[in-house]
């Protein structure tokens, strides 16, 4: 609106302008006063100049002169564009652009956004800590603002709820919104609801999130257009004036990610409970009911316990029986050797060794039967050992080739490089879990154990939780963790081929917390032969003992 216009009068004609070059610009209103749209300059039905403090630094010829008009092709009116004071000029290059005008608290103009055809934005006057568009239209407190991203949409809003309501934009789109906000807050809280009407895209999208957190809670709210409308001058050019009125009416309170009410979950709480992939030795299925999506599985041992049998054994038996695709990183074993181990696992044969009574032809044939499977893929570290890499090759090999499984030997080589091991296995395991999680995986891994105290790891001693290295990152955020314990140097050749896997943690149901599982070695077919574990009473001093009843 003109600074001088009085209620009672009404407009009369458009005509020139006696102190600027425009032919039509200038209103004449019934009560005698005139004021262009131009330049701005007023005057009264006798004759006294009134001075537009708003745009005063037009005088100093920093600032753009333009026309209110409307813009038919954003399907904005003259009275919308007039009351946002939006006018259409010429830069000083005389290329024609749009000018969005922004006002202090006290009216002043104290920059103009000007927009060209190729939608270049140039700032004029106060480039720095702008107000919002349109914040000097309204009083200090309300019932609700909306607040778009852009000028444009702001003025298309306004002008469905007949431009009575309280609308303003962000100066500089998502990139700068929550430093905009949080300049305004004050201003912005005052107001009892506040909805958002960002641009439907990732960065709106990403700056309605950080913005919401701003506020007092249950005060903001989230504006949700209509399908293939990215923002709100879409809706009005596309003729959607009812739908984004809507939108403001059924905007949502924002609640912030992981808080659900009942509704929300309803689904899965009274979903039929699935059992997890198994796992190849189906004890372990009994009491674990399996491995879930998202969970990160430990698997801790002693030198010549029976890790890389075990290993093998469940990355074949997932590739070949579950037909999962399934990531092999093994950090301190060829790909060649870990091929070799593969496809000997599905035959019974001892490939990774030259005496172990094969023939080549039963090589090939083995290969050739992992390899038609196309579920497994192996990464040739060349040395590689940081965990930059293995994450990024952890995330090629989920979203580019398909793998649902991955293992990765060991994790703890991954931290060695680094000057404090702790802290640097807490970041890895955390993003580890964040993976499994981000991009539905279940990731295996092995750890190195510290040197216990008493009995070696290698001749009996009992695996531990606290024996992982960096044991308080990996017990946090591993679902399930097992150790592998043998005696490799007892005399007693029953008790020196005898494995014992343990669980050290179930957070699923904390059924298999402390059981015990025991494995025979077939010599012949190289693999491992599930045993029952000598009991306590004949097991002596070397330590195999099956927990499991007396924990539950």
């Amino acid at each position: 609106m003109p600074p001088f216009q009085p209620s009672e009068s009404d407009l009369v004609s458009k005509g020139p302008c006696n102190r600027c070059p425009s032919s039509d610009a200038c209103a004449l209103y019934s009560d005698g006063h005139t004021y262009c749209y131009a330049c701005c300059h007023t005057e009264r039905g006798d004759g006294e100049t009134i001075h537009d403090k708003r745009r005063q630094a037009l005088s100093t010829g920093d600032f753009v002169s333009g026309e209110v008009q409307a813009l038919p092709v954003r399907k904005l009116t003259e009275e919308t564009c007039q009351k946002f004071s939006y006018r259409v000029g010429k830069n000083r290059a005389g290329s024609k652009v749009q000018i969005a005008e922004y006002f202090g608290a006290d009216g002043t103009l104290v920059a103009q956004k000007l927009r060209d055809g190729s939608k270049n934005f140039t700032i004029v006057g106060e480039g720095k800590d702008l107000p919002l568009f349109g914040q000097h239209l309204w009083p200090t407190t309300g019932r609700r603002l909306v607040i778009t991203e852009g000028e444009l949409d702001a003025m298309s809003v306004s002008q469905v709820f007949d431009n009575k309501w309280p609308v303003v934009s962000l100066p500089s789109g998502a990139a700068s919104a929550k430093k905009c906000l949080s300049r305004n807050i004050a201003w912005l809280e005052g107001y009892e609801e506040i909805v958002l009407m960002f641009d439907q895209d990732e960065p709106g999208r990403a700056a309605t999130t950080e913005c919401c957190e701003l506020f007092t809670p249950g005060r903001v709210k989230i504006a949700a257009l209509p399908a293939d409308m990215k923002d709100a001058s879409d809706c009005v050019q596309a003729g959607l004036r009812d739908e984004l009125r809507r939108a403001v009416y059924d905007a949502r309170v924002y609640r912030p990610d992981g808080i659900v009410n009942l509704e929300d979950i309803r689904d899965r709480v009274l979903a039929k409970i699935e059992m997890g992939r198994p796992y190849k030795d189906s004890r372990l299925n009994e009491r674990t009911y399996g491995r879930r999506v998202g969970d990160v599985i430990g698997i801790g041992g002693g030198t010549g316990c029976g890790k890389t049998d075990w290993l093998s054994e469940q990355i074949e038996f997932d590739v070949m029986t579950l037909g999962i695709t399934t990531g092999v990183l093994l950090l301190e074993q060829s790909v060649g050797e870990t091929g070799r181990r593969l496809a000997g696992k599905g035959a019974g044969k001892r490939f990774h060794i030259p005496d172990g009574g094969w023939e080549p032809a039963e090589l090939v044939t083995a290969w050739d039967r992992l390899e038609a499977s196309g579920k497994l893929f192996l990464f040739d570290s060349f040395g590689a050992c940081d965990w930059a890499t293995i994450k990024a090759r952890i995330t090629y090999m989920a979203t580019a080739l398909g793998c649902e499984h991955i293992y990765l030997d060991h994790m703890t080589a991954l931290a060695a490089a680094e000057d404090n091991e702790r802290t640097a296995l807490e970041k890895i395991m955390a993003e580890a879990a964040g993976l499994a999680k981000r991009l539905g995986l279940v990731f295996h891994y092995v750890s190195h154990l510290a040197t216990p105290e008493g009995k070696p790891h290698e001749e009996g001693g009992r695996v531990m939780g606290k024996h992982f290295k960096g044991s308080r990152a990996l017990q946090f955020w591993s679902h399930a963790m097992f150790g592998i314990e043998r005696d490799t140097q007892a005399e007693d050749l029953e008790i020196r081929s005898t494995t014992t896997l343990r669980c050290l943690k179930d957070r699923n149901t904390g059924r298999a917390l402390g059981r015990t599982w025991g494995y025979g070695y077939d010599d012949a077919r190289g693999l491992l032969v599930p045993k029952e574990l000598i009991k306590e009473d004949a097991a002596g001093a070397h330590g195999f003992v099956d927990e499991g009843e007396a924990q539950f």
